[in-house]
């Protein structure tokens, strides 16, 4: 059977036009019509990992809403050895500035890892989608009949020049390359496009929760709001500065009393988290909470309760988490890099920082002003509805995809009134 029966299932997921009542019916028609014109369009992603950090939450949503819309979107997930993903990881962190020693003992790891996934993954689509450097190199190991395109979600700004030069072997054979933003550019035969990532406001993580559940959450997990909260919600990453998010919250402890609350999760790829998330640990006391947990509910709720949400970042691609909180209402203390540059209008719909006693400050600030919050606040859930929401992304992914409707036309794969079939 190849339709997917929806016959007595007491679920429903998120179309194009539940996004109405956010995004209007004018814009809800023009993205199905984009959609109608690449109708049975067969699409698959590959990157890394199903769950932990805005990679995963994103194909979640995104592949559903797609699918919900006619165009078959499927989602692989690469699998790996440790020292596969201790390799990839070292790659992540020098893309983002960050040194590595690129031995041909590394790199023999790495394609052979991706080669054994190419043997399990039988790639026949009419356009495929690899994510991050993790999988990059599957393209070397299939007979390409259709578009291959590259969407890499790192803050690309200085690349380890060695290893770019390596990964550009495989990215040159890619017929386009997606990133978040246009200061990652880089000198490269494909045609580059930039894609700002967007969040589900229907998902666990984003949806609209009760008193009543909010307190059921956090209660669940012994965390106390008698006191204002301050939250940070990020992958155990030491990009993210959780060490700078400790040290700028025991500054603003001398002005106002309030509990720390930093939740995060170790993703499957990522194996540094660990022994990050051990480290902070010792960091604990009665007023900071320090939690490994995957439970999107308790994100939701943590975000919703808190009267000011960090993500203190050194690097950052986008910063989905920003997004998230901003949905939400709460004001959001960024670091100023990278794509949270992009969604907080300092002073306007949050506040950018750049070092540790900024942050402090801005904290203080922030719990002492109730007006500020509450007018901060809706400015930020307004920048969400009108640039972040999934349908804007998923529309800007429907351009680039009929960037490539001569291609289909040839080879038959769209369901275009006069096309072939």
């Amino acid at each position: 059977m190849d339709m997917l029966s929806t016959d007595s299932i007491p679920y429903s997921l998120p179309t194009v036009e539940s996004y109405e009542p956010l995004i209007g019916g004018e814009t809800v028609e023009r993205i199905l019509a984009k959609a109608e014109r690449l109708h049975d369009l067969h699409v698959v992603n590959v990157n890394s990992t199903y769950y932990g950090g805005g990679v995963a939450e994103i194909l979640g949503s995104l592949t559903l809403l797609m699918n919900g819309a006619g165009i078959r979107s499927g989602w692989r997930v690469l699998q790996g050895r440790p020292d596969f993903f201790s390799i990839t990881k070292k790659m992540h962190n020098a893309l983002q500035g960050g040194e590595i020693n690129l031995s041909d003992m590394k790199q023999d790891v790495y394609e052979e890892v991706v080669y054994e996934n190419a043997a399990r993954m039988h790639l026949d689509h009419d356009l495929v989608v690899v994510h991050d450097p993790q999988p990059l190199p599957l393209i070397d190991y299939f007979r390409k009949k259709s578009p291959w395109v590259w969407r890499c979600h790192i803050d690309l700004t200085q690349p380890d020049p060695g290893l770019w030069d390596y990964l550009c072997g495989f990215i040159e054979r890619y017929d386009a390359v997606v990133l978040s933003l246009p200061e990652y550019a880089q000198e490269i035969s494909p045609p580059q496009r930039f894609i700002m990532p967007a969040i589900n406001p229907f998902s666990t993580t984003n949806k609209g929760l009760s008193d009543e559940e909010i307190d059921e959450r956090l209660s669940n997990y012994g965390i106390p709001d008698d006191l204002p909260l301050v939250v940070q919600v990020s992958r155990f990453d030491k990009w993210k500065d959780p060490q700078g998010v400790i040290e700028a919250f025991r500054i603003a402890r001398k002005e106002v009393d309030a509990t720390l609350v930093l939740v995060g999760n170790i993703a499957t790829d990522d194996p540094e988290g660990q022994e990050i998330f051990e480290s902070l640990c010792q960091c604990r006391e009665e007023r900071i909470h320090i939690l490994s947990v995957q439970d999107s509910a308790l994100v939701n709720a943590l975000q919703r309760r808190a009267a000011v949400v960090l993500q203190k970042s050194i690097r950052e691609g986008f910063g989905l988490t920003v997004t998230e909180a901003m949905w939400k209402g709460t004001v959001v203390i960024g670091g100023n890099v990278g794509g949270i540059r992009h969604q907080i209008e300092d002073n306007v719909n949050g506040f950018l920082v750049d070092s540790v006693e900024e942050a402090a400050s801005q904290i203080v600030r922030v719990l002492k002003d109730h007006d500020l919050r509450a007018r901060i606040g809706r400015e930020a859930r307004e920048t969400v509805r009108s640039r972040f929401l999934m349908t804007r992304l998923m529309e800007d992914w429907l351009d680039l995809f009929g960037a490539f409707e001569p291609h289909f036309s040839l080879t038959g794969k769209t369901g275009h009134p006069g096309w072939g079939r």
